[in-house]
């Protein structure tokens, strides 16, 4: 069983930044695939980021591509989406969730954490 506990979601203004982290439990959180995921009011799930296991390769969707930064900390197994240049479209819960076995297919997901990009 794996948990995900996502934390730092806040209100920040346009133009502004916020650091979320995603904590994992399990004992190889560096063999998992992490993503980060959002959900905007009246909107469908969204794929915002990923990093592989194996040399912490990462893709973007484009709308963060550029703004968005994720990494990872294996020894703390915890997963972070710094988020520069904030703006009101990505006012979302943001969610992580972490892919075991197969690459894109995520087995675990966190209750996700508020954004509020205010204009």
């Amino acid at each position: 069983q794996v948990q995900l506990v996502e934390s730092g979601g806040a209100l920040v203004q346009a133009g502004g930044s916020l650091r979320l982290s995603c904590r994992a439990s399990g004992r190889t959180f560096s063999s998992y695939e992490m993503g980060w995921f959002r959900q905007a009011p009246g909107k469908e799930r969204e794929f915002v980021a990923r990093i592989t296991w194996i040399g912490s390769i990462t893709n973007y969707a484009a709308p963060v591509k550029g703004r968005f930064t994720i990494s990872r900390d294996n020894a703390e197994n915890t997963v972070y989406l710094q988020m520069n240049s904030l703006k009101p479209e990505d006012t979302a819960v943001y969610y992580c969730a972490a892919a075991l076995t197969i690459p894109g297919q995520y087995d675990y997901w966190g209750q996700g954490t508020q954004v509020t990009v205010s204009s």
